[in-house]
């Protein structure tokens, strides 16, 4: 029997499908415990960021989460609107967009601490699974850049 010469364009053998899939779905997840707090799941990880760095550029916001700079500025302004997040002109470069985690947003993160935990509720992997997960993802994009 002749191979389908379009087997290589169905869905089965896309490798971005089930990696679509599983954002979408996860996200969707995600998003059901994030109402409660009026975030996004976009919005949710530029809070991540700000919990770790608690003050950043925007530039090098959208470099590390590699979201393209006019993506980032009405999300940041959304968040802003919130209270979450405060942003400012650098006094020695007009261009330079300073954003810092205000105290509501400093106080947020102990609001959804449990999240994460809900969430990996939800997909059902093993430790090591889930480490494996991380490894291959981690492989990939630095592969793409």
């Amino acid at each position: 029997m002749a191979k389908d010469k379009y087997e290589s364009i169905k869905l089965k053998n896309q490798l971005c499908f089930p990696i679509y899939l599983c954002a979408k779905e996860i996200i969707k997840r995600y998003n059901v415990y994030l109402a409660e707090f009026d975030l996004t799941y976009t919005q949710y990880v530029v809070m991540m960021y700000f919990w770790e760095k608690g003050s950043s550029n925007q530039k090098e916001l959208a470099k590390t989460l590699m979201i393209d700079p006019s993506t980032l500025t009405p999300l940041l302004k959304k968040i802003e609107k919130k209270g979450y997040l405060k942003r400012e002109r650098a006094k020695d470069d007009e261009r330079n967009l300073i954003i810092t985690l205000t105290d509501k947003g400093e106080a947020l993160k102990d609001k959804v601490l449990d999240i994460p935990c809900k969430i990996r509720g939800c997909v059902v992997l093993s430790d090591e699974e889930l480490k494996q997960l991380d490894v291959l993802a981690s492989k990939v994009l630095l592969n793409l850049e």
